[in-house]
């Protein structure tokens, strides 16, 4: 699996590990930036990761800002995103079941690194349920035409 990560310069440290547990893991990765702690506009990573998502380039995706909130709100504006802002593993579990997210977003500054790996890994290999869940997800797809 291919796995676009995108990052400002408060999520940064939190990007690095991430992407070191994911090539350790045998994940392929495709960094979006950014590429250092020098202040930077989210906006801008947390789209080039989604959009890496949504050219199908990349199968999934994961942003990180200090809060995981802002690039996640700009990475759900690129049509095709369902990125679900989760800080434990529950959370990453039950998105992928129910919602069939493409992207994780993460707080650098409200997690830590054991923390980010479970939920990593469980958002990576939780699988969509499908179903009754298929519908509702259409229904959002259907907002953005």
């Amino acid at each position: 699996m291919k796995v676009s990560l995108g990052c400002d310069h408060g999520g940064f440290a939190m990007k690095e590990h991430v992407k070191g547990w994911l090539e350790s893991h045998g994940y392929e990765v495709q960094d979006c930036g950014c590429y250092s702690t020098e202040s930077v506009d989210y906006p801008v990573y947390g789209r080039a990761a989604a959009e890496a998502v949504a050219s199908g380039a990349c199968e999934r995706g994961i942003v990180v800002c200090t809060t995981g909130i802002g690039i996640s709100i700009a990475a759900n504006k690129v049509n095709g995103i369902r990125c679900a802002l989760c800080s434990e593993p529950l959370s990453a579990e039950m998105t992928r079941r129910h919602n069939n997210a493409n992207m994780l977003a993460m707080g650098g500054g409200m997690i830590g690194a054991n923390m980010a790996d479970r939920i990593v890994e469980t958002f990576l290999t939780t699988e969509f349920e499908g179903g009754r869940h298929e519908r509702r997800v259409n229904l959002i797809s259907d907002i953005e035409d």
